[in-house]
């Protein structure tokens, strides 16, 4: 699944992932590159019931669906069989935030997590997210996170925001620092998602970055992520995006 995304030596251009919360705002969304399913009532990478991520999956027909499966703390035994769980539903991309700061805690999870998903479907996808606003939150950076998740055999490292009060990525990280943690993930072999309540007016910033995801809810949903994604405005995104 990572190949669809990026080659070997050079990052592709960057895909739109568009996060529903139910089956309803997964039919708005069908046009996207990725289907994420959360459920942000739990967090900022909140986890969906398995069989919401089972319908999404059957109405996505040939669109990849990621699933997050929570901010966890340096719980492995938790978040590996969520994972897996996220998994056997059918996901194609499993997502975990990391929302605590201990890097050998953060191997341990890592690892855990590859295992559950690879052992059993070698061919999906993982994804680990620090937080842009990681100093207010006391938790691991992105920029040292990255090492470990290339160690451990995932294959993106991203960036979310984890406290979601409607402040973008980049008023925790400016240009240059989401650019140089995109230029240190293609170093290290890895994939490159940025998310955390980014606008419209973040998008040619992005561009220029050019990861290989960008992650949007709130965009999307007219900036307030618990209302309901807006049909046109995924199609804006879209546009704007490719």
């Amino acid at each position: 699944m990572t190949a669809l995304i990026r080659s070997k030596d050079h990052i592709l251009s960057m895909k739109l992932l568009v996060s529903p919360s139910s089956i309803e705002e997964a039919k708005f969304c069908l046009d996207a590159d990725i289907i994420d399913v959360k459920r942000p009532a739990e967090g900022s990478l909140g986890a969906n019931f398995p069989w919401v991520i089972r319908e999404i999956k059957k109405c996505a027909g040939n669109t990849p669906i990621s699933a997050a499966i929570g901010d966890y703390g340096p719980t492995p035994g938790n978040a590996a069989l969520a994972a897996c769980g996220a998994a056997w539903a059918g996901a194609d991309f499993v997502k975990i935030g990391l929302r605590f700061s201990d890097k050998n805690a953060a191997r341990e999870v890592i690892e855990s997590v590859v295992r559950a998903v690879k052992e059993p479907f070698p061919e999906k996808t993982v994804v680990i997210a620090a937080y842009s606003d990681y100093v207010r939150l006391g938790t691991i950076a992105p920029h040292i996170m990255a090492p470990i998740v290339a160690e451990c055999g995932a294959d993106f490292a991203m960036i979310d925001t984890g406290q979601k009060d409607g402040k973008s990525t980049f008023e925790f990280m400016n240009k240059e620092v989401v650019q140089a943690f995109a230029d240190q993930n293609r170093s290290l072999g890895l994939g490159t998602a940025i998310a955390g309540s980014l606008k419209f007016e973040d998008l040619p910033v992005l561009r220029e970055i050019n990861p290989d995801i960008i992650g949007v809810r709130s965009m999307v949903c007219g900036g307030d992520r618990s209302a309901m994604v807006k049909a046109e405005l995924v199609a804006k995104a879209i546009q704007i995006v490719r």
